[in-house]
């Protein structure tokens, strides 16, 4: 009996080397491109209705999680497994980037009144 035919119950069967070697691909390119985002000024000073916008932040926290999913899924095999191991991880995730997100909002809006020397 081969390896792939060895599949639990609500599981599905592993990827291949070829699977891994594309994935590796697209994790190389989009790494690429946050070195090329890195580097471009243009995405660093866009000027939008007369006030300047640092739009590297953004593009590299949407790159990075794109790339964190893809590893997730992939490499710690949660793509396959069943779907209540995916549910706690995203949870955890979701939690804790709404907490992130909370504090920034906090930090950023509620400043001290008084300057701080």
């Amino acid at each position: 009996m081969s390896a792939q035919a060895m599949v639990h119950p609500g599981e599905k069967p592993h990827p291949q080397s070829r699977e891994y070697v594309i994935l590796a691909i697209i994790l190389s390119a989009v790494t690429g491109i946050e070195v090329a985002a890195w580097y471009w000024e243009a995405i660093r000073a866009l000027m939008i209705g007369g006030v300047v916008i640092d739009l590297l932040p953004p593009v590299l926290i949407v790159l990075s999680a794109f790339k964190f999913a893809l590893v997730v899924m992939f490499y710690m095999h949660l793509k396959f497994d069943h779907r209540l191991f995916s549910g706690f991880f995203l949870f955890g995730l979701g939690a804790a980037g709404f907490i992130i997100v909370v504090f920034i909002a906090l930090f950023h809006f509620l400043r001290a009144p008084f300057p701080v020397t």
